[in-house]
């Protein structure tokens, strides 16, 4: 392997201290991975129960739908439907993974709240139809926060996987195989200076 600067001493230290530090960067980046790895599961996991959960909510929010409209007709269920406030408040707020910034959605807990329409013109079917569409929708809000959030992980994982590699897999192997080479050359320039000083030694001792 060819040396990068002379194989001096120095050089050997510098290199075992950057040797040093790479590894010690590469169980850092190891442990962020694992790390991220289990919070990216963890997520995939809720998602797929929440995905379940979702579907069920979504037939029964359809079928109060049809029960409402065919007890109110669909003429009076739009009209009820345009005056309604159809959207829910909430709040976004961000936790740090290993660096990443991972969404999460705040809601408020779900409590009974006055119907915005008149009871002379709706019937409890349109009560069961907006319960099941509000619960069918606060699932859906937490299916997206957990798919944005498991998305920026696997991205993350990934520069993560690639930085460990190339520390792994080139720039350590490369430091050994350089350390190996300079202290080869020193032991060789050792036993060279050891050769001569006995010559010299011998040479003076046949003087005298």
């Amino acid at each position: 392997m060819r040396i990068k600067g002379a194989p001096t001493k120095s050089n050997l230290m510098k290199n075992k201290s950057i040797l040093d530090f790479s590894q010690k960067g590469f169980a850092l980046l190891d442990k962020k991975r694992t790390v991220l790895i289990q919070e990216m599961m963890g997520m995939i996991d809720r998602a797929k129960a929440i995905e379940d959960k979702i579907e069920r909510a979504y037939e029964e929010a359809y079928t109060a739908l049809q029960e409402a409209s065919i007890t109110l007709g669909v003429q009076r269920l739009e009209e009820l439907a345009l005056g309604m406030n159809l959207e829910e408040e909430y709040e976004v707020i961000f936790r740090s993974v290993m660096g990443v910034e991972i969404p999460e959605i705040l809601l408020e807990k779900e409590k009974k709240v006055p119907p915005q329409y008149g009871f002379y013109y709706s019937n409890p079917a349109i009560d069961i139809a907006i319960q099941r569409w509000n619960r069918a929708k606060r699932l859906s809000y937490e299916l997206a926060m957990l798919e944005d959030s498991a998305h920026k992980l696997s991205l993350e994982i990934k520069k993560t996987q690639k930085r460990a590699n190339a520390l792994e897999k080139i720039h350590i192997p490369h430091l050994k195989e350089r350390i190996k080479t300079i202290e080869q050359v020193l032991e060789e320039k050792e036993r060279e200076d050891f050769f001569r000083l006995k010559v010299v030694k011998k040479k003076q001792q046949q003087k005298k």
